[in-house]
């Protein structure tokens, strides 16, 4: 066995001997798990945006308004609830994530999973602009955003992720 083969699998062994199957399983069942029911879903983003409160709940509860003017068949999820995190990420999905819904100390942030491929006219993305397949829109206490091309990007990211499902 020539030296990169051997390398090779000392690795992999290492890698199987740190989780081992049952050990994994173990951590994917203590993981909460996402909310699937929309109700409940749409319950915890009031009570996020309730306990947020100021400028960033303001901001959450607007693009929440014009995300769902945009595409009113659009799902409601709440993802990735932790102890640290009871609410979970506010997600808007329409076969596959539209966009999360993250508040952070300085900036709400619109991230579009798929934003690499959305036409963005009036230059709405402002972040993650180096990323291949993500770009997010990040809005500062006191900014506005454009309401009309807002729908549009979400509309955009509707049908692009329509069109990916097909494909599939």
């Amino acid at each position: 066995m020539n030296a990169l083969a051997n390398k090779t699998s000392k690795k992999s062994a290492k890698i199987a001997k740190k989780a081992p199957a049952k050990r994994v399983a173990a951590k994917a069942a203590e993981r909460p798990s996402r909310i699937v029911d929309a109700n409940s879903a749409s319950r915890l983003m009031d009570q996020r945006i309730r306990e947020l409160g100021g400028w960033r709940g303001e901001i959450l509860a607007r693009m929440r308004t014009l995300i769902l003017q945009a595409a009113p068949d659009i799902v409601e999820e709440c993802k990735w609830i932790k102890p640290t995190n009871p609410f979970g990420v506010p997600v808007w999905s329409h076969a596959g994530i539209v966009c999360t819904g993250e508040a952070y100390a300085k900036v709400v942030k619109l991230t579009f999973a798929r934003g690499a491929t959305i036409p963005d006219p009036s230059r709405l993305f402002n972040s993650s602009l180096e990323g291949k397949t993500r770009r997010a829109i990040d809005i500062h206490e006191g900014e506005k955003v454009n309401a009309r091309a807002f729908k549009a990007l979400v509309k955009a990211a509707v049908a692009q992720n329509d069109l990916s499902a097909k494909k599939r």
